[in-house]
């Protein structure tokens, strides 16, 4: 099965540069933490953890604990379940010291050790690290619908707190994003082809949006030649029944009265339509001697439908 879009946006993304502002770092980490992360003892031994179903995503992660710690995280393994239909990696920070001293650099501690559930506010002061953030969210719980079939993408995440971050920094970005509740978590949503482009642009994912904007014109002129098309067809076929309600007036004319009773403009063009039943109203008027116009030769016929009626009780 090919990968989805999603999966091609993130996998891009991931193969993009490390920002290198420090505070852009801590941003992304941030949110990745804010949406997968989680904290586990076990055996006396503390883990700062971090879920996620996409090689490139963990590598990525890799990469910023790498970059802002110095360290070596440790990446675990899963395979596909019945349960789980796809594969999991799990990035850990092993070790107390370690762990507190990321979560301290990025907000979640007090200054007495104790764990904050919210958000540091000072990690999103510059644009630039507003813009790592909203990177992180996608790579953490973005969905991109492929835009071949629609526009439309979402950040999912847990909390309603966490949701309002996301549509705050969006508007700050000029993207009017909205959230609805979706079981036990909220989704951040984005409509229109324009929108998620900005969207793009703004987390950095260069490679995605050509794709996006390629496929987009693409379903844009497909759209309208569809619609050039349908337009066609809708005015051939007007003109062909037309044409058939022209020559059964014709020949019921004939077979009434007689064409030789119409009147001298009427009659040359009713043998015409006779002669040329497949000839456009232009065609049948530049047969005419003198030539007229298709709207003349529109009235003309016009004149024959109304002799019809009178034929017709």
């Amino acid at each position: 099965m090919p990968p989805t879009f999603t999966l091609r946006a993130k996998n891009s993304l991931c193969r993009a540069p490390l920002p290198q502002a420090e505070c852009c770092l801590r941003a992304e980490l941030a949110s990745f933490l804010h949406m997968k992360g989680s904290i586990q003892v076990a055996s006396g031994r503390i883990a700062l953890t971090v879920i996620t179903e996409n090689p490139a995503v963990a590598r990525r992660l890799f990469s910023l604990f790498k970059s802002l710690y110095g360290m070596n995280a440790e990446i675990f393994f899963r395979r596909k379940t019945r349960l789980k239909k796809n594969n999991i990696y799990l990035v850990q920070a092993r070790g107390e010291e370690q762990v507190r001293h990321i979560l301290n650099t990025l907000g979640r501690l007090d200054p007495q050790g104790n764990f904050l559930m919210g958000l540091d506010k000072k990690l999103l002061r510059r644009r630039c690290c507003k813009k790592s953030f909203l990177r992180g969210a996608f790579l953490a719980g973005g969905y991109l619908s492929d835009p071949g079939s629609g526009y439309h993408l979402e950040l999912v995440v847990d909390y309603e707190e966490h949701a309002r971050t996301l549509i705050r920094l969006m508007k700050e970005m000029g993207l009017k994003a909205k959230a609805h509740r979706r079981k036990q978590s909220h989704t951040v949503y984005l409509k229109g082809s324009d929108a998620i482009a900005s969207f793009l642009q703004v987390i950095g994912a260069h490679e995605a949006l050509l794709g996006f904007e390629t496929t987009r014109v693409a379903k844009d002129m497909r759209n309208r030649i569809n619609r050039l098309v349908n337009f066609e067809t809708a005015n051939l076929n007007k003109t062909v029944d037309a044409a058939l309600q022209q020559l059964e007036d014709i020949k019921l004319i004939e077979a009434t009265i007689g064409l030789e009773r119409l009147p001298a403009s009427l009659r040359p063009l009713a043998k015409l339509r006779l002669a040329h039943p497949e000839a456009t109203l232009k065609e049948l008027g530049a047969m005419l001697n003198p030539p007229l116009t298709k709207s003349g030769v529109n009235h003309r016929f016009r004149k024959l439908r109304q002799i019809v009626a009178k034929l017709v009780p």
